[in-house]
């Protein structure tokens, strides 16, 4: 199984990470985007010995959409300067139950509980700073449609600061209801600098399937 490529060169890989599919290997054992992808360039590339790919950011497991891979050590620290900068710019769309506001920019402090896998806001002076700001796109059978735009990048932290006010993202097992059969967050659009040619590039992908069909209107407009 070779996850959708949207771009390969020889400094980047951009591809497309199904929904429960790992960002890298974990105790599961189950395939994982890092794997799988060095054994696709193993094969196309006929390379023999290991494979370098960086894994230059993470999706949470039970979401899907655009990652970017390196595929040079170069790339990597170069990709991971961008990030730094804010010039890594990364664009998720959700679909949460509830009457969020139109918009937002919210600042919270994240904790993570290792022992668990939870996290949770928690006063200022504690854990770490978590930054996004959204916009709801349309609202349909009590949910709406956000494109959210990530200035930091915590673990569950979009799924958490949308929770604590009452805007579980559909299909959330951890922090909501668990309804449907996926987590309804999708990394949507990635923006960013090519590490050598110093060009301007964009992937981006529309997700499928429920709950995303229902606002398929909005979604047409992207």
């Amino acid at each position: 199984m070779t996850p959708p490529i949207l771009y390969e060169d020889n400094h980047l890989l951009a591809a497309i990470k199904p929904h429960m599919v790992p960002s890298q290997a974990d105790a599961s054992g189950d395939p994982d985007m890092l794997t799988l992808l060095k054994a696709y360039i193993k094969e196309k590339y006929q390379k023999p010995g290991e494979v370098y790919l960086g894994l230059v950011h993470r999706l949470d497991r039970p979401a899907g959409g655009v990652m970017v891979f390196a595929r040079t050590s170069k790339a990597a620290a170069r990709l991971a300067a961008q990030m730094q900068e804010g010039r890594f710019q990364k664009t998720y769309l959700a679909v949460v139950t509830g009457n969020p506001p139109p918009a937002g920019d919210w600042e919270d402090n994240l904790l993570k509980d290792e022992k668990s896998n939870t996290v949770r806001v928690v006063p200022p002076g504690k854990g770490k700073r978590a930054h996004l700001a959204f916009r709801v796109l349309g609202r349909r059978e009590g949910m709406a449609l956000c494109r959210i735009r990530l200035f930091t990048g915590r673990p569950h932290q979009i799924r958490v600061q949308f929770a604590s006010r009452g805007f579980a993202l559909y299909g959330d097992a951890r922090y909501g209801r668990g309804e449907g059969e996926h987590l309804a967050l999708f990394s949507q659009k990635i923006e960013l600098e090519h590490p050598t040619k110093k060009i301007p590039l964009v992937f981006s992908k529309i997700p499928e399937g429920e709950p995303f069909s229902i606002f398929a209107r909005e979604l047409a407009r992207l």
